[in-house]
Parts: C-alpha cells; structure tokens; sequence
C-alpha cells in the first residue's frame, strides 16, 4: 500500500502544483486551480495511507518518489527528456528513501 499512495501522491501533487504552474506562468484561466486544488488536497490524503509511525518520516520517504515522479512528467508532459544527471540523482534520492523508509527502527 506505502508505494500506491507514493506513486498517488507523487502524480497528485505534481498535477496540482502545474495547475498553479500553468495559471500564472502559462496564462491559463485561473479555473486551472480548481482541479489543481483537489488534487493537492487528494496529495495530502494520500500521503496519510503510507504505512508509517512519523509523518516527517513519511515525508521524507516521499521525497525521493516525488524526484523520480517529477522527471517522469518532465519526459512524459513537458517533452524534455532527464539527461545523465538528473537520472543519476533520482537513483542517489531513492536510495536514501528506502533508507528511511525500510531502515530498522528501534521498537
């Protein structure tokens, strides 16, 4: 389930903040904020679902998802493709969620 409201809340967020990108720096109709708001509401619910005892925790794990997500919509919406090193970046970022996420914890 944590990575399903990863991913749910990665593409929420993402979705959301470029409904606010789009009003005001593509001269969208300020309408865009209302699906962009949902959605960021729906991110924040999301991120609720992750099976963790800390939200900061959570969080922080999510980091490294929301990176990858991001270069996904930069390739799949945007059109410009992730070179060497932002790819490079997102692996060092997901390796340091995993970390976070699945390192042990003292009970």
């Amino acid at each position: 389930m944590t990575i399903l409201a990863y991913a749910g809340a990665a593409v929420a967020e993402i979705a959301g903040c470029f409904a606010f990108w789009a009003w005001l720096r593509l001269d969208k109709s300020i309408w865009w904020l209302v699906p962009g708001s949902v959605s960021l509401a729906l991110f924040a619910y999301l991120l609720t679902l992750v099976d963790s005892d800390a939200a900061g925790r959570a969080y922080a794990a999510y980091g490294g998802v929301y990176i990858v997500a991001s270069l996904l919509w930069l390739w799949a919406v945007e059109g410009v493709r992730p070179d060497r090193w932002d790819v490079t970046g997102a692996m060092v970022c997901l390796v340091g969620a995993a970390i976070i996420l699945l390192g042990p914890r003292a009970a």
